[in-house]
């Protein structure tokens, strides 16, 4: 069964969260997926990855066509496909939920610093939950 856990934030720090999580889990030695909007969100995530926190690595690769990016542990996407067979998916954007339900556990995102955002999240909470997924705040 797929679990989905919603992270409240309060600001627009998107991308810090996007990285502190794929840190959390890589260091547990899964492999991860973060699906973004798009190239241009993709490529700002990949550079900020390699910045974010002084002394901290994230082995990971921008999924741009360009690479072979199977075996890489963390990847940044755009499609929603798994190229490396990640068991932990990170929404940096909404997904669907047959897409969603392929992982044992999806990371949300509760946008509290957006009403319109946070209406969505709420929304999909629900959804998942009554499509019989596991959910639970973070």
């Amino acid at each position: 069964m797929t679990r989905v856990e919603f992270v409240k934030i309060k600001r627009p720090e998107k991308a810090k969260h996007l990285c502190e999580l794929a840190n959390h889990f890589f260091s547990q030695g899964r492999r991860v997926l973060i699906l973004v909007c798009d190239d241009n969100q993709g490529v700002t995530l990949d550079r900020f990855m390699w910045t974010w926190k002084k002394g901290s690595f994230i082995p990971h690769v921008y999924d741009n066509g360009a690479v072979e990016c199977l075996d890489e542990p963390v990847i940044i996407e755009v499609e929603e496909r798994n190229p490396n067979g990640a068991e932990v998916l990170i929404m940096g954007r909404p997904c669907t939920l047959e897409f969603v339900r392929q992982f044992p556990l999806a990371i949300d995102f509760a946008e509290a610093y957006d009403p319109d955002l946070l209406v969505a999240a709420r929304k999909r909470f629900v959804d998942f939950r009554e499509a019989g997924l596991e959910v639970a705040m973070r």
